[in-house]
């Protein structure tokens, strides 16, 4: 199976306090993330970094600048207690058409919405993705996402960790597997504990965040 899943959007590593986890990813792999921007109304804000090709890592946590948020900030991160890599997102050629696949496969996951967001620049980003409480609660089943006609982030010239390897554990594998088929995506996925797990390539050499 290969290391990097097919289709792959995009990582997104959650934390309590995003600063932090930018500094940390700094120090560790000596590249610095890019400011992405805020969502607004959702209480949170992201750090991009590019792991090659149109797969980029989504560093993103509480917003400092927002005061509140019109209902559980995205990805829980007010609950966690350290930076995690929560969950993942493949881009398939029709979202919608993955979706009624999805379904009819026995899986759901989840209602289509629209999201946005502004980069520092200035420049407004659109883009529709899966969400819902009947996706897979342990984040090892990607969500779905379509950028449409906006810019994907990765053209923004972003700094590159090269992506060397995604994998996940599960406490019953064959449980995710159809899941994963589901939905058209392949992921490497072992017995253990719930957890994904990535490797980028780095100044530093290889580094791995769980």
């Amino acid at each position: 199976m290969n290391p990097i899943p097919a289709r792959l959007d995009h990582l997104v590593l959650a934390t309590p306090e995003l600063a932090v986890t930018v500094a940390d990813f700094a120090r560790r792999t000596g590249v610095m993330p890019a400011p992405g921007g805020a969502h607004v109304g959702f209480g949170t804000r992201n750090h991009l970094v590019s792991l090659g090709g149109s797969s980029y890592l989504e560093i993103i946590g509480p917003d400092p600048e927002q005061a509140g948020a019109d209902g559980p900030r995205p990805f829980d991160v007010d609950q966690l207690v350290s930076a995690r890599t929560v969950t993942w997102a493949i881009s398939p050629p029709d979202l919608d058409a993955a979706v009624v696949e999805a379904r009819a496969r026995g899986y759901d996951p989840g209602p289509v919405r629209p999201m946005s967001r502004r980069r520092p620049d200035g420049t407004l980003l659109e883009w529709r993705l899966t969400d819902g409480d009947t996706a897979h609660p342990s984040g090892l089943v990607p969500f779905l996402i379509d950028w449409g006609a906006s810019v994907h982030p990765t053209a923004a010239g972003l700094p590159v960790t090269p992506l060397l390897r995604l994998s996940a554990t599960a406490p019953d594998p064959d449980e995710i597997r159809p899941l994963l088929a589901a939905v058209g995506a392949e992921l490497a996925v072992t017995e253990g504990p719930v957890g994904l797990s990535f490797t980028v390539d780095s100044p530093r050499g290889p580094v791995t965040f769980g």
